[in-house]
Order: structure tokens, then C-alpha cells, then sequence
């Protein structure tokens, strides 16, 4: 079974502006130029903010400063073999197995992903301390009272990201 890609969400001002691969998001996003104003971009399962690359240049060589902790994983060789074969090398491999069996192993979505989103993009929005106790206490109908004047689609993805949307969007 092939792990699924990761997917972004790209955010300009308040608005979604691109969703999909990083690959697709790139595409979308490289006509704006390099550097396009206010741009955020998300990862989907994490809710994490990362950068996105949208000039069109080599990556940089090297280990990103991720705070990467460097430990010994012992594997067979067919385990090695397979690893190799994967985007991104065989820790990139590794951290995506790992993010998804942790998102299973958690059976229902976790309100950390929409937290860690809204966090980067709305934590000075009005009501964003009640809307985040809704987002924990898993009310969805409360969330969204709280969040209806709130910009663009901010908090539409934040239901999305805590899996209590209605109707997710399509992607890239």
C-alpha cells in the first residue's frame, strides 16, 4: 500500500488561493511570481505551516533545519530496498508511515491540525479563544456560529482539518 501524498492548502490573505500536491500548489501559485503577498501555505494532515518554493529554483542541498533528530532504525534488507524507491528518500518515507499511523491509530480526527492552523493564520481574530474550546469540545455548530464573520475561508478549512466539514472541497 502506497502511502497517500501529502497534501497543502495555500492561503492568500484569507483566502484559499491553491490545494493539492506540492507539486500542483506549485503550479497554481508560480504565475503570481515569486514571492506572492501574504502567502501561507498548510499541510493538510498537520496543520503545520511549511514553505513552498515557487521560483522555480534548485532546492538548496543539505538537511533542512527541521529539528531532525538523527537515531539508528534497524531493517531488513527488502524493508531498504523499498524505502529507496520512494519520493523523498527513505526518512521522508518514514515520517509520512509514521504521521498516518498516528492519524489512524487516533480512529477519529484530532482538533491539533485545525488548532495549529488556526493558530498561524487567525489567532487575532475575534472569538478565536471560544472558537478554538468549540473546536475542542467538538462542536461544529457552535464553531461555525463563531466563526461566521470571520474572513475568506479560514474557517472552513479549520472544520475541514478537525473533520467536521460538511463537504470538503475538491483538490488539484
Amino acid at each position: 500500500m502506497k502511502p497517500a501524498e501529502t497534501t497543502l492548502t495555500a492561503f492568500i490573505g484569507h483566502t484559499i488561493a491553491a490545494q493539492g500536491s506540492r507539486a500542483a500548489v506549485t503550479a497554481i501559485l508560480a504565475p503570481r511570481g515569486p514571492h506572492p503577498e501574504n502567502l501561507l501555505v498548510f499541510e493538510d494532515m498537520t496543520g503545520r505551516q511549511t514553505d513552498l518554493d515557487v521560483t522555480g529554483a534548485a532546492p538548496a542541498r543539505g538537511r533542512p533545519k527541521l529539528g531532525v533528530t538523527s537515531k539508528e532504525v534497524t531493517l531488513l534488507p527488502r524493508h531498504w530496498d523499498w524505502l529507496t524507491t520512494q519520493r523523498g528518500g527513505a526518512s521522508a518515507t518514514l515520517r509520512r508511515l509514521i504521521d498516518a499511523a498516528m492519524v489512524a491509530e487516533a480512529g477519529t480526527p484530532t482538533p491539533d491540525p485545525a488548532y495549529r492552523f488556526l493558530s498561524a493564520i487567525a489567532g487575532d481574530f475575534p472569538g478565536f479563544e471560544e472558537a478554538i474550546r468549540a473546536l475542542y469540545a467538538n462542536d461544529a455548530a457552535r464553531f461555525r456560529d463563531l466563526t461566521a464573520g470571520w474572513h475568506g475561508d479560514v474557517a472552513m478549512h479549520a472544520l475541514r482539518l478537525a473533520g467536521m466539514a460538511t463537504n470538503p472541497p475538491e483538490t488539484a
